[in-house]
């Protein structure tokens, strides 16, 4: 674990203007545009990053393409492709310090997380990948004993992957690993709000030893830069953490040019269900709190509705409202703090919208609910705890991604599944609750991806993420993250 003082002495350090990473070097946008990078922890203006337009696309593209065609990593035995899987993975270790700060200043998430969440989580990504590159087999079909049926793994090409800002590294990773692990070529687009991490990881593989055209990263907007990909004839497959809207149009420019395979991950608003037999209240008002309010809510899988049974309703509030109020939020590169800051004046604006909707609709405020740290020039919000909202509240149904957490009250399992599936959403979940057998019926019952029972969060690359219902399709992370990246084909040999 780093100490305060190397964290420090990151702190301050000057971040050059960054250009677009194609065909293994740095460019300017053709245009010449540029975006200001502002840091959410004062809002100054940390740096520059290049604004890629339609022809800069084309470029990223056709690199990727020649790379792949050429065979320079689709064509590498595995196990070399595994060797330089691994080197990325042991370079972001060496370099995890100095992603972690460079990615806090970027984007406003707390260093203590980020170190682990970024960086390390990233590393275990491709740490996990590079391991099944000569490990996925192919099949034999089960044909009459004249007729070889033969079932081969075969990259799909170039995959273009758009992430979101909330942790670029451990996403991206989760996205680019898989997808150069099946041997396919990449480009990737950043959010424009934290892209600069990424970019550093395409040195980094490069560096390693990632041939160059495989993994090329191309930033801006994203209503040029994500459409050019989204509508672009020679990307294959995109796979797309974010939003429903982003996600809805993506469809359509996949409809409107070669009908690429898209899979979107559309965050959520996910149930926290508290039972009264729950083994120890305490702890689970303190993870339930961590929950929602880590990285200032901005975390697709948050629990950001919280579901209690009227017996312990009371209780568990006063608690979590506790937890809350006492949490300590401030400086993201302060190994004290327990929140940073909100990634940007938009998105705090949005979070004290809902707060205000949220007051005037009848909840009742706990605790929180403000922008503090103003004087820093920084955006940064209270956590915040609503009580008594109802499923038809937007509190209850919209993703607000930040902290701010909703209250509901049931009495009994009917009413909590009722509750907890009471919305267009689908991705993950939790129940508090002693009783094997309500574990099971919840875990059957609730319509998401993912159902903790007992802890929240922590699911790590053995098992799938992904979500249901407009939480989006397709998986991140574990084996199953390996078939939007490839294609079956079948040879059928009469013998």
């Amino acid at each position: 674990m780093a100490d305060q003082a190397a964290i420090d002495a990151l702190r301050n350090h000057a971040v050059p203007p960054r250009g677009l990473w194609i065909d293994g070097a740095s460019s300017e946008a053709a245009s010449g545009e540029t975006l200001d990078v502002i840091s959410p922890i004062d809002g100054s203006r940390l740096t520059t990053i290049a604004s890629a337009g339609h022809a800069d696309v084309d470029r990223a593209v056709a690199a990727a393409r020649r790379s792949f065609d050429k065979g320079v990593w689709s064509g590498t035995a595995p196990a070399e492709r595994k060797k330089v899987m691994y080197a990325i993975a042991d370079l972001i270790e060496q370099h995890a310090l100095e992603l972690a700060v460079l990615g806090v200043r970027d984007n406003g998430t707390e260093i203590s997380m980020a170190l682990r969440a970024e960086p390390g989580s990233a590393a275990g990504t491709f740490r996990y990948y590079a391991e099944t590159v000569d490990k996925v087999y192919g099949e034999i079909a089960p044909t009459a004993q004249n007729v070889l049926g033969l079932v081969h793994r075969e990259p799909v090409g170039v995959v273009a992957a758009i992430v979101p800002w909330n942790f670029p590294l451990m996403i991206g990773a989760w996205k680019i690993a898989p997808a150069l692990a099946a041997g396919n070529s990449v480009v990737l687009k950043p959010a424009e709000s934290a892209s600069l991490t990424l970019l550093r990881i395409a040195e980094l593989c490069s560096e390693a030893g990632l041939p160059d055209g495989v993994l090329n990263v191309v930033t801006g907007h994203g209503s040029v830069t994500g459409e050019a990909l989204g509508l672009h004839m020679d990307v294959d497959v995109l796979a797309f953490t974010g939003s429903g809207g982003v996600g809805r149009k993506l469809l359509e420019y996949s409809a409107r040019s070669n009908l690429k395979r898209v899979y979107l991950e559309l965050g959520g608003k996910s149930p926290n269900i508290v039972f009264a037999d729950a083994a120890d209240l305490d702890q689970a008002a303190r993870v339930s709190a961590f929950g929602i309010f880590r990285n200032s809510g901005q975390v697709c899988v948050a629990g950001s509705r919280l579901l209690v049974q009227r017996a312990i309703h009371n209780e568990v509030v006063d608690k979590v409202s506790a937890i809350a109020s006492s949490m300590k939020v401030g400086d993201p590169l302060d190994l004290s703090t327990q929140a940073g800051a909100v990634v940007s004046a938009e998105q705090l604006e949005k979070d004290l919208h809902f707060v205000a909707e949220a007051a005037r609709e009848g909840a009742e405020l706990k605790t929180g609910g403000n922008r503090i740290l103003e004087e820093t020039g920084g955006f940064y919000m209270q956590p915040t705890v609503f009580d008594h909202v109802t499923p038809q509240m937007p509190l209850a149904r919209e993703e607000v991604f930040g902290p701010v957490l909703g209250v509901m009250a049931f009495d009994d399992e009917e009413e909590a599944v009722q509750l907890a599936n009471a919305t267009v959403y689908g991705l993950a979940a939790a129940v508090w609750t002693a009783n094997l057998s309500t574990a099971h019926r919840m875990v059957r019952a609730i319509k998401a991806g993912v159902v903790h029972v007992n802890t929240y969060g922590g699911a790590d690359n053995t098992v799938p993420l992904g979500g249901v219902r407009q939480s989006g399709n397709g998986h991140d992370k574990s084996l199953h993250a390996l078939d939007k990246y490839t294609d079956l084909k079948t040879a059928w040999i009469q013998l």
